[in-house]
């Protein structure tokens, strides 16, 4: 058990549920909208409430997206504070130094795949919702209604 706790792996496992609990927790107190309040119950209305009204599958899955890859966005930045920290009190220990690096380029790549996957996503989202088609038909009918 004292080598288990005393191993890298475990160490920074440990650092990392940390950082997402506390992550979470920050989520959970800053979140203006109230998604993440235990008091809402799960009503239909509820689930309508955080759709921003709109009923529809199409609407909630979007929703649900976007918090999903906002949260990590959230956790990409604490990661590359926690690389930054580890960088600056490394101390000229090229392990730490190593580390940290390594831990600041996959954070970089990280925020590059959330904001590719956030444009995709969009982008598939807003292709459902018109049609997914150019228009069709010339215009006015011609005629008038009352």
């Amino acid at each position: 058990m004292n080598s288990l706790v005393k191993s890298q792996a475990f160490r920074e496992t440990l650092i990392f549920a940390g950082l997402m609990g506390a992550a979470l927790l920050i989520a959970s107190l800053l979140d203006p909208s109230g998604a993440f309040a235990l008091d809402s119950g799960d009503s239909i209305d509820f689930v309508d409430d955080l759709s921003g009204g709109e009923g529809d599958l199409k609407s909630l899955l979007n929703t649900i997206l976007s918090y999903f890859l906002g949260f990590l966005g959230f956790v990409c930045v604490i990661m590359v504070i926690y690389g930054g920290v580890l960088y600056v009190t490394s101390a000229g220990n090229d392990e730490n130094v190593r580390k940290a690096k390594k831990i600041l380029l996959y954070a970089g790549v990280g925020v590059i795949l959330i904001m590719i996957s956030y444009a995709l996503v969009t982008t598939l989202f807003s292709a459902a919702s018109s049609g997914g088609g150019g228009t069709s038909g010339g215009g006015s009918t011609g005629g008038t209604t009352n």
